[in-house]
């Protein structure tokens, strides 16, 4: 049962997270209408230079491509900065984590399988529900996953852990990829940090985001050379609250 305090500050966060959720669609909404006619009219001046196959031609449509790449780039990191301002709106359900892993590990297996990386689920046949919201937490799966891949250009394995502890639910995603140093573990759920090159420096701090939103914890252990191990921590109790985030 909540304290009046506790309720007050719930409130407060929900009010918080969406005045930012709804700032965050009013800017995407200003930003993708010139950007949508930056794109058209470069696709436009591309199909005029289609035929010219002259030196300057060549350069012009070199140009245009890699103007068309930086406004991909730019939709991109508008897409991840909608997924972060929106993640501590929760839509919660009664749902199993273990039939969420699956299911996401069955949709990534393809193109695992293209890159020599293989999926491993252990997962804890005894393990308790708990409500979460299904939309947000494959989205954690899909940024741990997207760093993961990233990490292992050579193909590797990635294992999949989910067990009970206590009154709490774990999932550990482990890779066998480059591993983070300590400057760069101590930085990764900071927004807009991105060691990768077009990066938005947004996938880990939605990931911590959304798991604080279901009042859980996120941590993270990693080594140069020997791989990483994402560790989430989320209640099992039936009765979780919908928390938003500052």
């Amino acid at each position: 049962m909540e304290s009046p305090i506790q309720n007050d500050e719930r409130v407060r966060l929900q009010a918080q997270n969406t005045e930012l959720a709804t700032l965050a669609g009013g800017l995407a909404h200003e930003i993708r209408n010139p950007l949508s006619t930056i794109g058209m009219n470069l696709e436009l001046l591309g199909e005029e230079l289609e035929d010219d196959e002259s030196a300057r031609g060549r350069r012009m449509k070199k140009r245009i491509t890699n103007l068309q790449t930086e406004c991909r780039n730019l939709e991109d990191i508008l897409n991840a900065f909608l997924q972060f301002a929106r993640a501590g709106e929760l839509d919660l359900e009664v749902i199993s984590l273990n039939e969420m892993v699956s299911e996401y590990i069955s949709v990534l297996e393809p193109q695992a399988n293209s890159l020599g990386i293989e999926l491993r689920p252990h997962l804890d046949s005894n393990l308790p529900s708990a409500r979460m919201d299904r939309a947000l937490i494959r989205q954690v799966l899909v940024n741990l996953c997207r760093n993961a891949f990233e990490a292992m250009p050579q193909g590797g394995s990635i294992d999949f852990l989910t067990y009970a502890r206590g009154n709490n639910v774990y999932l550990e995603v482990i890779d066998t990829g480059r591993g983070m140093d300590e400057k760069t573990r101590s930085r990764m759920f900071q927004a807009f940090f991105s060691t990768r090159s077009g990066g938005s420096g947004l996938g880990l701090p939605t990931v911590r985001r959304i798991v604080e939103a279901h009042q859980g914890l996120v941590s993270c252990e990693s080594e140069l050379g020997k791989g990483t191990r994402f560790t989430i921590q989320m209640p099992a109790s039936a009765d979780v609250a919908a928390t938003s985030l500052k």
